[in-house]
């Protein structure tokens, strides 16, 4: 059950970083997005000194700043 919800909450912090960053990636590129970015805002966040123990809510916000700092950094490799 807990890889159900890994998957969800990667869905929607893909969905999200889509959203404020602008573009969508559709709904296994939102996944993986999401997952990518939870594991890379998760690093910085421990990184900082920060805790994510809000729950769900905690592990979305720490996904969708991961994601969107995915999807910023692949933007710029891509323009490179």
């Amino acid at each position: 059950m807990e890889f159900a919800w890994f998957i969800l909450v990667g869905l929607i912090a893909g969905w999200l970083a889509g959203a404020i960053v602008g573009g969508g990636f559709g709904v296994v590129g939102d996944i993986v997005v999401g997952v990518v970015g939870a594991f890379i805002g998760g690093f910085l966040f421990r990184a900082v000194g920060f805790s994510a123990d809000g729950g769900m809510l905690g592990s979305i916000v720490v996904a969708t700043v991961g994601a969107i700092l995915l999807v910023l950094l692949l933007r710029l490799i891509r323009r490179a």
